[in-house]
């Protein structure tokens, strides 16, 4: 074999032991209650205490760095990661959407509402105008004056009744 052989094999066996040592690098490692060592791809049981953790994956190790540069007085009853400032902002947006949603939600049922107050008004009126027993009048398509007969007075006060029906509630 050249030398060039020789070094191409070596930096490919390294390489190929570098790849393979990689999911160890995922492992935890631990003592247990009897004192022998545990390896595993996931955490000890709850309850083993810090000292006897021997290993954590690598990612583990950030997370809880940026935990521990969180203060004590925030970290207490909050998430285990604290919000990022951008989480923080599109709750505030979302809220204040809810909340412009819901205000228009109520000023549109309080808009119905005063609607329905004013046609029962009207609908009261005009059935105290049908009950007195006046002569009714009313402009027809070419602007003459026609009086209502009986039937049409009938149908008028059905369709009052409807309308207090509906509206007065």
């Amino acid at each position: 074999m050249t030398a060039m052989h020789r070094w191409t094999v070596v930096v490919l066996t390294a390489l190929l032991g570098a790849a393979l040592a990689l999911p160890a690098a995922a492992q935890w490692k631990w003592r247990d209650q009897r004192g022998q060592t545990q390896y595993s791809d996931t955490p000890p049981p709850s309850g083993t205490p810090d000292k006897d953790i021997l290993q954590r994956p690598a990612a583990t190790v950030r997370r809880e760095a940026q935990l521990a540069s969180v203060p004590a007085s925030a970290a207490s009853g909050a998430p285990a990661l604290a919000p990022k400032a951008a989480d923080t902002e599109l709750d505030i947006k979302r809220k204040k959407a809810e909340q412009d949603l819901a205000d228009k939600k109520k000023a549109e049922d309080a808009k119905v509402a005063a609607a329905h107050v004013e046609n029962c008004t009207r609908a009261k009126g005009q059935m105290r105008t049908l009950d007195s027993g006046v002569r009714i009048s009313r402009t027809n398509d070419k602007g003459e004056r026609e009086y209502l007969d009986d039937k049409a007075r009938e149908q008028e006060v059905a369709r009052t009744r409807d309308a207090l029906s509906t509206e007065c509630k």
